[in-house]
């Protein structure tokens, strides 16, 4: 699996566009994040329909189209340096296939953040656009506005990205499968990667990458049912190694780990548990698209190169 392109680092005064390409936005947490950013020395702008909503379905934030046009606008906007998505939810799936890929190529590499549901969209644009992308905190969510280490550590890998070349796992990081393994970073929302398999923007394998995995609200049979289907689908075939986030809200965690050993434990490569990405206090911003080591054993994460350039 070969790195990816990897976009320019972020300076003070640069431009960045806040879109919602999934779930609705809570104004006063926009307006919050949007105070963080500007502390930051960046000039954040808002796309238009990030707070429009969407009239029948409740759990959009717009319409597929206003939502396509958001990022594509944002995206294709020569001003802009970084396009960070507000929050996740679901919906990114609805439009990621509106979006005019030849358009947001020619538009250049940029920085693009968000992680949960916005797994589909670091898929498509790693497949369409061989874009290395940031997995991480949004400025709409409770973690991005109330938790430090996650907003200072994202800061530091838009601003500093030699500062953040080694990774350490959050308190509790352990391996589940000791090791050290190389190879390309990928992956994100369990679900989302599972639901991606066979369509135009999914990746056919993570032959030769370290995988990133970590969800929320899935129950540990549904997480076996998940894991089995990327299995049977051939999808983990040669995967190099496997990085274990959080797994908010998906029952008591010895089951949860349990269901993780049981299905990856046979794959006999380095596997890493709660190493604090996702949907955690205090989630790590992960590179996705850079060639890293893992170490589990330290619970590491070593990027052979800077995040970004």
């Amino acid at each position: 699996m070969p790195a990816l392109t990897r976009p320019r680092r972020l300076v003070p005064g640069d431009r960045v566009a806040v879109v919602a390409p999934s779930g609705p936005v809570p104004e006063d947490r926009l307006k919050a994040g949007l105070d963080v950013l500007r502390g930051w020395d960046l000039d954040p702008v808002v796309a238009p329909h990030v707070l429009t909503g969407h009239g029948r379905m409740t759990y959009l934030a717009a319409s597929d189209r206003q939502r396509a046009d958001d990022l594509e606008q944002a995206w294709c906007d020569p001003s802009v340096a970084a396009v960070f998505c507000a929050r996740g939810g679901y919906g990114a799936q609805r439009m990621v296939d509106l979006l005019d890929w030849g358009a947001l190529r020619a538009a250049g590499p940029k920085v693009f953040v968000g992680y949960s549901d916005i797994t589909a969209l670091h898929e498509a644009f790693a497949v369409r656009l061989g874009l290395a992308t940031l997995h991480g905190p949004m400025p709409a969510t409770t973690d991005f506005l109330d938790t430090a280490r996650a907003r200072d550590h994202l800061r530091a890998t838009l601003f500093a990205p030699e500062s953040t070349r080694t990774i350490t796992g959050l308190p509790g990081v352990a391996p589940l499968v000791p090791g050290r393994a190389r190879g390309v970073t990928l992956g994100g929302c369990i679900a989302l990667l599972a639901a991606d398999l066979a369509t135009p923007t999914g990746r056919p394998s993570a032959r030769g990458g370290l995988l990133c995995l970590e969800d929320t609200g899935e129950e540990p049979y549904r997480l076996d049912r998940i894991l089995t289907q990327l299995l049977r689908s051939g999808w983990l075939d040669g995967v190099a190694g496997v990085l274990l986030g959080s797994w908010a809200e998906c029952g008591p965690y010895e089951e949860v780990r349990a269901v993780l050993a049981d299905r990856l434990g046979p794959l006999g490569v380095p596997v890493v548990e709660e190493f604090g990405f996702g949907h955690c206090a205090g989630a790590l911003t992960v590179p996705l698209g850079v060639r890293a080591e893992l170490d589990a054993d330290a619970g590491e994460l070593r990027l052979l190169e800077p995040a970004l350039t």
